[in-house]
């Protein structure tokens, strides 16, 4: 098997695609001045669109980097984008854009703690767990960013050190975590979010995710997901199958039953 300084592999992809995702998972947290530094000044967006740019080199209409550009916003400030975010996300799993991928489905209801679980063990598998003191679920938009921007960072360490075994488990990890999760909402979350905020900042946002999960789609070989994937059914509406009622609810049926 050739190593990575055979084949001329070079970090410059996997770093530029490492600096996007971040950008994307800083973004999606909830605002705070470092994300007005990093993704909304005319700055930090034009570096972001220079990473966008080496990434879509030889794609066909990507419009990834101009979709970077449109993050420039110098006029805002903290306590709008964070009005933003709190309308659009809300305080629960729910808001106006549900941002946690397991709402989103026609699996099973109780599909959703395996798939929770199979998250769970992409992250052990690389040494990683979620802080506790952040306080977020590991299905949301961020954290799924941001463990590709793991990856993305690995794979780089892996080319520099020419370590042929770390990179093809790198890259496989990638592929099958784009393939089972992120690629598998992005699209109807990131058009949810253009539906709800068009010309604002995280209408921008999503449009970003949308190209950018769609260039790596394209690049791995993996199918995408459909912009118009529902939510799963609220917990709240559903009904609660017969072997799993109340005790209360039981001792009135046998009640009932018994009337009979």
């Amino acid at each position: 098997m050739p190593t990575p300084s055979e084949t001329g592999a070079s970090t410059d992809l996997p770093l530029c695609r490492a600096t996007v995702y971040a950008a994307l998972a800083l973004g999606f947290r909830p605002p705070t001045a470092e994300t007005l530094v990093r993704l909304t000044s005319s700055e930090a967006a034009g570096a972001l669109a220079d990473a966008a740019r080496m990434l879509e080199a030889g794609a066909v209409a990507s419009g990834l980097s101009q979709r970077a550009a449109a993050l420039a916003r110098p006029e805002l400030d903290l306590e709008t984008l964070g009005g933003v975010h709190r309308r659009l996300f809300g305080h629960t799993a729910r808001g106006e854009v549900p941002a946690y991928e397991t709402e989103y489905g026609a699996e099973a209801l109780f599909q959703q703690p395996q798939e929770l679980g199979d998250l769970a063990g992409f992250l052990r598998a690389f040494g990683l767990t979620l802080r506790p003191e952040a306080r977020e679920r590991i299905d949301h938009v961020s954290c799924e960013c941001e463990f590709l921007a793991f990856l993305a960072c690995k794979e780089a360490y892996a080319i520099e050190h020419n370590d042929q075994e770390m990179l093809t488990g790198t890259v496989r990890a990638g592929m099958l975590f784009l393939r089972d999760h992120l690629a598998r909402f992005a699209p109807a979350f990131g058009r949810q979010l253009v539906r709800h905020d068009p010309a604002g900042f995280y209408g921008a946002l999503g449009e970003l995710l949308l190209a950018l999960v769609q260039l790596d789609c394209e690049r791995l070989g993996v199918p995408t997901g459909s912009e118009l994937l529902g939510l799963r059914p609220d917990p709240a509406t559903v009904a609660v199958p017969l072997g799993c009622q109340s005790a209360d609810e039981a001792a009135g049926a046998d009640s009932e039953a018994e009337a009979l």
